[in-house]
């Protein structure tokens, strides 16, 4: 747990110095024209924002695999239960060979 905790800080840390002297490395601004309005901003603020969109995005379809999978045991149970009670019904009709 210790060590898990120490790694993680260690990651942070160099994610942000990363960040910063990306930062710093590509001064200067850039205008975005996103179709309904039109900014300008930092390079590497833009470039931050797009990292971040695409974690969230990322995160958002996982989350969705991750409920799909989850709801399947579900969805099972319920196609086992009608099987059965298909089975049942069958097993309960006369048969029609018995002539």
């Amino acid at each position: 747990m210790l060590l898990r905790r120490i790694v993680l800080s260690i990651a942070l840390v160099s994610a942000l110095l990363l960040a910063v002297v990306f930062a710093a490395l590509n001064p200067g601004a850039v205008t975005l024209d996103l179709g309904f309005f039109e900014t300008r901003m930092q390079k590497s603020l833009a470039l931050t924002l797009a990292f971040g969109a695409g974690w969230l995005f990322g995160l958002a379809c996982l989350a969705a695999f991750v409920l799909r999978i989850a709801l399947e045991p579900r969805r099972l149970r319920h196609a086992l239960r009608l099987a059965e009670s298909e089975i049942h019904t069958l097993r309960s009709l006369p048969p029609t060979h018995a002539d």
